[in-house]
């Protein structure tokens, strides 16, 4: 393999293909410039995903033969960090598990990314997304003003509390093996980064019950709103000088700007708001507001926000692979990322520190 560009040039990163949080921080290291090399079972698993699917080296192996295992074993003596996402015991009863490993190549950081974590009663049970923020507060703060709680796609979940706190743990433990020259294992479970997530609500005065919850849309200066063509809006005014814009700018009427931190007035609030922009289209109020301190923008599908003229001018997708891929982010100003495709590699193709001319694109 060559060198990427990017800070993470040089990081080896073994991992074993998984759904969900696993590949999307492995494609955020990619991204970075990490030469990750993926082992995949025969067939794929099932979610194949060209974008968060980005940046690696693939070898397709049966880990439960010998020769397979062994394989395994050769990448990792030479890999700076291994990402797992299997339930907690599976990796052990592979021969693949962070004792072994780690007692044949000591720096190893050993990132394993599951749902419950490690240990605990529900440490085997299956889950996905939905459970795990249920279980941790985020997913009863989050739907209307009536109804059940509804699930925020498996943003909070699965990225936010899961790949993201896999990618911070895996920084940090390559950061203190400067010091100590041992890697360690990091035991990631979304059910302890949603709850780091909540911690901004648990130490702030702020009202979760979703009826008088300020930032859940209870709010009438902090929702979406339909517009003439069916379209949406999102508006969130939350300081009272921007608010006054909002109003200003869309001819509101003056008493909506009394009482206005009030919940009692919330609902009557919102219902004449909810009037006035039903009055003109999605693109006239963009035209009206956008840009302006009203705190404002169009809810857009994600086939239309590559088109929105910020995002393009700030280049956050760009062509790869014949579709529109999301750029990598954040963004340094020396050592930037950069996108790349996949190459699939034959199972004994040289894979560090040498050419491997056998791949396949």
């Amino acid at each position: 393999m060559t060198t990427n560009p990017g800070p993470l040039a040089g990081l080896r990163v073994l991992e074993f293909a998984s759904i969900g949080p696993g590949p999307h921080c492995a494609m955020l290291l990619a991204d970075m410039g990490a030469d990750v090399v993926r082992i995949e079972r025969e067939g794929g698993n099932g979610w194949p995903n060209p974008v968060a699917d980005r940046g690696r080296s693939v070898l397709v192996l049966d880990i439960r033969s010998a020769a397979g295992r062994e394989r395994c074993l050769e990448l990792a003596d030479q890999a700076d960090v291994l990402i797992e996402g299997f339930r907690p015991g599976v990796m052990e009863r592979l021969g693949l598990g962070p004792e072994v490993l780690r007692a044949r190549n000591p720096r190893l950081v050993y990132g394993r990314m599951t749902g419950w974590g490690q240990s605990g009663p529900l440490a085997r049970a299956a889950g996905h997304d939905i459970n795990y923020i249920a279980l941790t507060g985020a997913l009863a703060a989050i739907g209307g003003r009536e109804g059940t709680a509804i699930p925020p796609l498996n943003l909070v979940g699965d990225f936010g509390g899961g790949s993201m706190f896999l990618a911070f743990g895996i920084m940090t433990a390559l950061w203190e093996r400067e010091r100590s020259g041992l890697g360690q294992v990091i035991d990631a479970a979304i059910v302890d980064g949603v709850s780091s997530l909540m911690s901004f609500f648990a130490g702030s005065s702020l009202e979760l019950a979703r009826e008088q919850s300020l930032l859940g849309g209870a709010a009438p200066y902090y929702r979406c709103y339909t517009c003439a063509d069916g379209r949406e809006i999102a508006v969130g005014p939350l300081e009272p000088q921007f608010y006054r814009e909002l109003l200003e700018r869309s001819d509101a009427p003056e008493h909506l700007y009394e009482g206005r931190e009030e919940p009692a007035n919330w609902e009557a609030h919102g219902q004449c708001l909810a009037e006035l922009f039903a009055t003109r289209t999605q693109a006239e109020w963009c035209a009206l507001l956008e840009g302006s301190d009203a705190c404002f923008a169009p809810v857009l599908t994600l086939d239309e926000a590559p088109q929105h003229p910020h995002l393009q001018a700030r280049g956050v997708y760009q062509p790869l692979d014949g579709m529109l891929q999301v750029a990598p982010a954040p963004r340094l100003s020396r050592t930037p990322g950069q996108a790349r495709p996949s190459l699939r590699l034959d199972a004994a193709a040289p894979v560090w520190g040498e050419k491997a001319a056998c791949g396949v694109a």
